[in-house]
């Protein structure tokens, strides 16, 4: 039918170029954290561009709702400033008729936002997470930037390195024209060695230094004690741990949430499922806030759909706090928060398409009824 097929067309291209902007923006922050992240020695920057796709792919279930939602509330407000619905109406189609089209359009949309936030997302997360962990157990001698002064992760240490070659990130890491300063309490520590070595053993992590000089102070004291070495053992961490990152509710799949019970999965569980069944009461409701005046074309439709999602977003999370302090119950938040939307949502859809049509109505009747009366020729005698 024309009316359907114009309808989607419109839709999907709506729906592409607010995706596309929404998209970039996220992917621009998204960048900007991660090189601030990397660039303080909290993650690799050879993982910056793997780190920024999984938050893209995090991202994208609720953008994909909202793109969803301004397609519509867009496309339909386009229809109702050009007096197209005026039109439509006439013809005997009410405003509950274009929800086919819209639902032909995003019911895809809505499964892919349920697959990504219930199974896709928390892999992501797990990803992002093990990336992190893996980075952050790696010794303090791997990280360190050759030609730059790095502190250590409990900041007791100063490294300085010249790398002698690339290694892998498995591989022991060798350097030369190795610096060290330690400080503790009682005592303060400079070691230089012309090489060292990364050796793991089964109490830690050892840096083995070759031809080499130390001297020891005591804190407080101007006496120092110095020695030469051809070889020594300087500890720089703990022994290595192949665990992987502890699950959180945010990296656990669905249905481990499911089994678990806890408030804090419930909490997930609310937001999860919360945000799928969201993006169907937005379809409906984005059909609702965008009637408009044809007579008074302007975009606060759009600005109040906006705020709209702001609020029942803010109520998803909302809710999920509430669920993780047992405040109410995961069904119950479901039902009380979505079940309203839905309710109030079809109310006014039923409302507006009762009041368009007796509006349409009235007109039409005017219209014949200006069209049957004759006009009256006064006669001259």
């Amino acid at each position: 039918m024309l009316f359907d097929t114009s309808v989607r067309r419109e839709l999907a291209r709506s729906f592409g170029a607010t995706l596309v902007v929404l998209m970039t923006i996220v992917l621009t922050l998204g960048l900007v954290r991660t090189v601030g992240a990397a660039a303080q020695g909290k993650v690799s920057a050879q993982d910056v561009l793997l780190l920024l796709g999984f938050s893209g792919i995090s991202q994208l279930a609720p953008l994909l709702a909202l793109s969803m939602f301004i397609a519509v509330v867009h496309t339909l407000g386009r229809i109702w400033r050009d007096s197209e619905m005026v039109i439509w109406n006439s013809a005997g189609l009410s405003l509950q008729r274009f929800m086919r089209p819209v639902g032909r359009m995003a019911w895809l949309v809505c499964l892919a936002v349920a697959a990504l936030v219930l199974f896709v997302t928390p892999w992501m997360n797990r990803q992002a997470a093990e990336l992190v962990l893996r980075y952050t157990e790696r010794s303090d001698l791997s990280r360190v930037t050759p030609g730059v002064f790095q502190v250590s992760r409990d900041g007791r240490s100063v490294f300085f390195i010249e790398r002698e070659r690339d290694t892998a990130q498995d591989a022991p890491a060798t350097a030369r024209s190795v610096f060290i300063h330690s400080q503790t309490a009682e005592r303060e520590t400079l070691t230089t060695a012309s090489s060292g070595r990364l050796e793991s053993q089964p109490d830690g992590r050892y840096l083995a230094l070759t031809q080499g000089h130390r001297v020891d102070r005591e804190v407080g004291s101007a006496e120092s004690m110095q020695a030469s070495f051809a070889r020594a053992l300087v500890r720089i961490g703990d022994a290595p741990n192949t665990a992987r990152a502890d699950l959180t509710p945010k990296t656990m799949p669905t249905w481990d949430l499911l089994q678990l019970g806890t408030p804090q999965a419930h909490g997930e569980l609310s937001w999860r499922i919360g945000l799928a069944l969201a993006s169907l009461n937005l379809l409906v409701l984005g059909v609702v806030l965008s009637v408009s005046n044809p007579r008074k074309p302007s975009q606060w439709g759009v600005l109040f759909a906006l705020l709209s999602f702001v609020v029942y977003f803010n109520l998803i999370n909302l809710s999920q706090s509430w669920v993780q302090s047992q405040r109410v119950s995961l069904w119950g938040s479901l039902l009380a928060l979505h079940g309203g939307v839905a309710v109030v949502s079809w109310l006014l859809l039923w409302w507006r398409s009762q009041s368009l049509g007796w509006r349409v109505a009235g007109m039409l009747f005017y219209s014949r009824a200006s069209s049957g009366r004759q006009p009256q020729v006064s006669s001259q005698s």
